[in-house]
């Protein structure tokens, strides 16, 4: 019996990984960006656990878990940050926050 190929997975995380960059490079709300860069890294876990579906060992396993770690750490310091931009700029546009500016 032959399950779904390979390709088809593949295919898929290079379509969400590109929808990602799109998401990073056109919007300009922090917000959006942050989702992009957390679909980017979910087109690479699906493409970890593909492989590591078509290999027939968990080393892609281990990897997905990490980078799901990683992810969440993300978020977490991402999002205080935008809270606490917020809370001095009462804006997440990256455009108008230039904090870092002389």
């Amino acid at each position: 019996m032959q399950g779904i190929p390979i390709s088809y997975f593949l295919i898929l995380s290079a379509i969400l990984f590109s929808l990602g960059v799109i998401g990073v490079v056109v919007r300009r709300n922090a917000i959006i960006i942050f989702m992009s860069i957390e679909l980017m890294l979910n087109a690479v876990n699906l493409t970890f656990i593909a492989f590591s579906n078509f290999l027939g060992n968990v080393e892609g396993q281990i990897f997905v878990f990490m980078v799901m770690v990683v992810a969440a750490a993300e978020v977490a310091v991402g999002l205080a940050i935008i809270v606490a931009i917020y809370r001095v700029r009462e804006t997440v546009h990256v455009d108008e926050i230039k904090l870092l500016k002389w």
